[in-house]
Order: C-alpha cells, then structure tokens, then sequence
C-alpha cells in the first residue's frame, strides 16, 4: 500500500498501477490518469490506464490460475479469504483514510462501513465455501449427483460510492465457489482496490486469482467483450447496465447488475416519529446521497406531514458539512465537479417546478471541494423531475399521502425496484406492503442496514440477480448433473443370438 504523505512529484498518493499475476505492474498503454480529491479538488495520484492488451493480459493471468484455484478444498479457499478479513479489519483506519481521499465521504462512515463490511463478505463466503455441495437424487437402480462448479474468470466492474466494499462483495463469493477474477474499480475511485488486493496476496492467494486493471469505460468494453471471460458483474446506473447487457450476450456471459434506484421510503401516521425521521436522514445523506439504495421519495400519511417536515428540518440543520477527515463531519464531498453541477441542476429544477425547498441546497461556499448542503424538498408531486430520476446526491423529496392503496400505487409508479421501506406500527400492513411493493428489498422501521447474509439487488429497472447471502453463491456457480447407473443399460434393440 502506499504511503499517503509522499509520491512522485509531491502528489498525494504514488501511482497507482494494475495487479496482475499477483504483482503491480505497470499498464502496457503507457497511459496515465489523473484521480482528484473531491474534498480540495487537488490531485490525489495518477492512474496507469489498462488498454485492451493489459485487459487481455490480466485475463491470460485469471485463466493461468483457474485450474489450481478450483481444484482447491473450499476450506482450503476459505481459509485465504478469512485470512484475508482479518488483515483488512487490521488495516482498517489506514484504508478508511484512503478511501475517504478517494470518494470524498466522512471518515466517520468510512471507518465503520466501508472496510468492515467488506472484510465481512470475506468472512461469510470464506465461512461457507467448504459448505458449498450438490444433491444426491435416489433413483432406483441408479442415482444423480449433482455438482456445484466455478464460472471460470469473473469480471466485476465496481462503482465509485463504496469502492473496497463494492470490490468485497464481487470477489468473495466468486472466489469462494472456485472463480478467478479481473476487477475494474471505477475511474473515479482507483485506490482502495489494490488494498484488498495486497491483503489476499497476504493471505495466501495464489498469484493471478485475483487480479486489479485501472481505467475507464474503454477497459470495461474490454473486459466485457473478452471471450476468455465466463461472466461479469457490474454496479452502475442503469445505461451502463443496458450496454453491458448487449455486449455481454455476443458470447453469452453470465450477467448480475446492481443498478440505480428511485425507492419509496412510505411513513404513516402511527409510526415513531424520531425513528421515520432519523431514517430518513440515513436514507438520503449518508454518503452525501451517493448510495443506490436510497429513500429518495419519502412518503409521509398526511396527518403526521407538518411534524415530520418541522422535526426533519430541524435535524438536517444541525449537520455539519466540512473536511472528510474530520470526526465530526457528517456530510463529505460529491464525487466530482460535474456531478456537482448536476445535483444542484435538479436543485434548481426542483424549485422551478414548484417544490418549496425547505432547507439546504446551496453549494457550501467556504468549502474548496465539491460540496452540497443536504437539501429537503416539500409539496413535491409525483411528475416532478426531482421525483422521478435518481439524482445519486443528498436531494430528498416529501410527498404526502392519505391511504395505504394510494401509497403503494405510487411507490410501484416508477422503472426501478431496487429498494423500498415502510414505517408503521401495524404489523399486518407492514408485511402486506412488503409483498406488495416492487423492490428487491423492503426494510422495516429500519433503512439502508445491509448486512452480508442478506441478499441485495432490485427488480425492474434496478438490476439482475443478486449479491450477499447464499442467493450470491447461485450467481457465481454452476450445477452439473451426473446420472450413475448401478445396473444394466436398458436395451430395446436385438442382440443377435436372442431371436
């Protein structure tokens, strides 16, 4: 890993380069990129940029490797990427920083999400990997067992809002079931995915089974296209996922997509107040809003609206927007200046239409980075643009309602289904609005708590398949079928000497 306080040319960082084969190493392109610290705007490092060459040589090194990895005990697999956890939760400050340099987001969440849960997904799928069997089927005179068997090379093309965890979460159970893999961390965020690199190099992994390319949409195409490659998860918006989708089926890969959300968060009147609130509030400004799960739309019973706007804007005053680095900052950076500028377009497109905004909003003036004080909207109506798309920053729309089939009609109006939530203190309607709701996850009088063993991905627009949990497991396996026959093979032809 680096060392934060040095680098060539007196940047933040050294470059980062590719890991390949189990060493860094640098891209064949030649090419370097610049990566900025959302929080100053200054330069962080430079990028090496992996061109189709560098992508095919990471692919021969996933390939090179496969045969031994898979052929591997699942303890013997498990054993490296528990291994592995432990070292990342040793690191963890010392990654947390690097990732609160890289996203922009406060070391507050850093610290206690982003390493964690990732060393996490290694534990879980670490622990389960000796567990990963078939099925015996008796038939008779014979039987079918059946076989739980590695993909091949995995590609996984991370995002930039959760970089290690995201990195985790598609290594681990690819890993786990006896894949190798080739991981594209977003341009945006290149760092922290050599950290987890570095650890299972640690750990034991041997070399080329893991494998770390640098760079932008060129290299994902190419990671994508490779006819070496036998599947590919992604973690993006939705228009990425479409042109995965299409390149992808040019040779028929696997494909699981977590993609974008526009999720309901449905308050009614009997629920507790501070806890709807607090919710909220995690479910619209936790990393600045850059979180695919989010409650965006928040739909308040028109009887406890008044309260919940008063109390939330309250509390969203008393939040601090300033230096990642700081403990006690609750509100980072976005992630890069034109998506500022696209979060404060819906600002001021929300208040054209005619939502009143009342709090926040306003590029934070003091601040040298890309900074938006969180922003909540009330009188917001369904049509409006700030409604409707996901603006991926921390933008919150109220809307109001007066009954539960209303609600749910509404919540359901929209082309994504990643995620939704429900506060109410009437057990029935809880679970029939759980079943009801088009989403791939539904939490509660709780939001946004993602723990591994629970399965994460969305309907709809929002995605493919899912991560976590032991649904992840089907995502990067697949079953054989072999049939034993214990006696003779039936014959319906004549044998000469029988006539």
């Amino acid at each position: 890993m680096g060392d934060s306080s040095g680098g060539p040319g007196g940047l933040g960082l050294p470059d980062q380069e590719l890991h390949i084969g189990g060493v860094r190493v640098a891209a064949r392109s030649g090419v370097l990129f610049d990566n900025l610290n959302p929080a100053t705007a200054a330069l962080l490092c430079r990028v090496h940029m992996a061109d189709a060459g560098d992508v095919s040589h990471a692919v021969a090194a996933a390939q090179a490797a496969l045969g031994d990895w898979r052929r591997r005990s699942g303890m013997e697999r498990g054993r490296i990427l528990r291994r592995a956890a432990d070292i990342l939760r040793a690191r963890n400050a010392e990654i947390a920083r690097l990732e609160v340099l890289d996203t922009g987001k406060p070391i507050s969440e850093a610290i206690a999400v982003d390493v964690l849960s990732g060393a996490d997904a290694l534990e879980y799928f670490g622990s389960i990997a000796a567990g990963l069997t078939g099925e015996h089927i008796d038939l008779g005179q014979s039987f079918v067992y059946t076989r739980r068997e590695a993909l091949g090379v995995c590609v996984g093309i991370g995002a930039w809002n959760y970089p290690i965890q995201i990195a985790c979460w598609k290594a681990a159970p690819a890993l786990a079931c006896g894949n190798t893999m080739v991981f594209k961390p977003s341009e945006l965020t290149p760092v922290t995915a050599l950290c987890l690199a570095d650890a299972l190099t640690e750990a034991g992994l041997p070399p080329g089974v893991f494998n770390v390319v640098q760079g932008d949409h060129r290299t994902g195409q190419a990671l994508v296209r490779h006819p070496g490659v036998a599947k590919v998860s992604l973690t993006g918006e939705v228009g990425t996922g479409r042109t995965v989708m299409r390149e992808a089926a040019a040779t028929l890969k696997h494909v699981t997509m977590e993609l974008g959300g526009k999720s309901p968060l449905i308050v009614f009147a009997d629920a507790d107040l501070d806890n709807a609130v607090t919710a909220a509030m995690l479910a619209n400004f936790y990393t600045q809003g850059e979180v695919c799960s989010n409650g965006t739309r928040v739909f308040v019973e028109e009887g406890l609206r008044d309260r919940f706007v008063e109390a939330l804007v309250a509390r969203v005053k008393l939040l601090k927007v300033g230096d990642p680095l700081d403990p006690a900052t609750h509100v980072g950076a976005l992630i890069s200046q034109g998506h500022m500028e696209r979060v404060l377009d819906f600002v001021a497109e929300g208040e054209r239409q005619g939502a009143r905004l009342a709090v926040g909003g306003a590029r934070a003036p003091d601040l040298p980075g890309w900074f938006v004080a969180p922003a909540v909207f009330d009188h917001c109506t369904d049509d409006m643009r700030i409604v409707r798309e996901e603006i991926f920053g921390p933008v919150m729309s109220v809307l109001s309602f007066t009954s539960e089939r209303e609600v749910l009609s509404r919540a359901n109006g929209t082309e994504f289904g990643l995620s939704a939530g429900v506060f109410t203190r009437d057990l029935q309607r809880g679970h029939r609005l759980a079943a009801e709701l088009e989403a791939g996850m539904v939490w509660l009088n709780t939001y946004n708590v993602t723990p591994v063993e629970m399965p994460f991905g969305g309907v709809k627009q929002s995605g493919l398949g899912r991560e976590n949990g032991h649904a992840a497991i089907a995502h990067y396996s697949q079953l054989k079928s072999v049939y034993v026959e214990l006696g003779d093979v039936a014959n319906p032809y004549p044998v000469p000497g029988n006539d």
